[in-house]
């Protein structure tokens, strides 16, 4: 077999999503942590249009994005599958994990924002868990894929494990476990098991690689 490595930076979601997904597979992987400041030559070959993480080279061939990587994954290696057989609810899978894709931009709009484009991001990402509560597919169950994660989890889990960081940056409510009993209970079954508890970022590290960002963000908006 093929030797598979991840380009991937450790505050990122997207490169979170792929390590689930690899762990909860079974797949052997090496990782290699980029400095986004400072991108290696092997990631601007591997990803020349968008020079971005995370790149998943299995052999010598690149894959790029992070929900596209993980199809690419279920297509390969079909232990622990992360979508249905049934073709209809591989369709439902793939419109909540594309809604998910659609809206979440918004809630890291939070952190790095202030004023109406805040107040904004903040209408629209708490919509979006409402969504979630009210319609999402794990009505009854422990997991959006029954009783086992499936990847509208990991779609999911790349958005609701980074609030709590995004709050405490921003000043801002984003999530009220009392509003959303459903997606509260959801959130304490995926972030138990051993794949995704020991594959997060440190918090207290998260919030200050945030707050930075904010700073920056907020710094250059206002020399302009």
């Amino acid at each position: 077999m093929d030797g598979v490595k991840l380009h991937g930076f450790w505050a990122s979601p997207f490169s979170s999503k792929v390590i689930w997904a690899l762990k909860l597979k079974g797949i052997p992987f090496d990782y290699i942590e980029e400095d986004l400041s400072n991108k290696s030559a092997l990631l601007l070959q591997y990803n020349p249009v968008h020079k971005k993480i995370p790149v998943l080279v299995h052999g010598s061939r690149p894959v790029c994005e992070s929900m596209v990587i993980i199809e690419y994954l279920e297509e390969t290696w079909p232990q622990y599958p992360l979508l249905p057989i049934d073709p209809h609810e591989r369709a439902v899978v793939r419109f909540w994990v594309k809604f998910i894709e659609e809206k979440s931009p918004n809630i890291w709009i939070v952190y790095r924002s202030v004023g109406e484009e805040q107040e904004k991001a903040v209408r629209d990402s708490v919509e979006m868990l409402s969504i979630l509560e009210q319609h999402g597919p794990n009505r009854g169950k422990k997991f959006f894929g029954g009783d086992d994660i499936n990847i509208v989890d990991i779609a999911f889990g790349g958005v609701a494990l980074w609030v709590g960081a995004i709050e405490e940056v921003s000043g801002r409510k984003l999530f009220d476990a009392g509003k959303f009993p459903r997606l509260n209970a959801w959130m304490a079954n995926f972030e138990s098991p051993p794949m995704i508890a020991e594959n997060l970022p440190d918090q207290e590290k998260l919030r200050d690689h945030l707050a930075r960002i904010k700073e920056k963000r907020l710094s250059s908006s206002t020399c302009k």
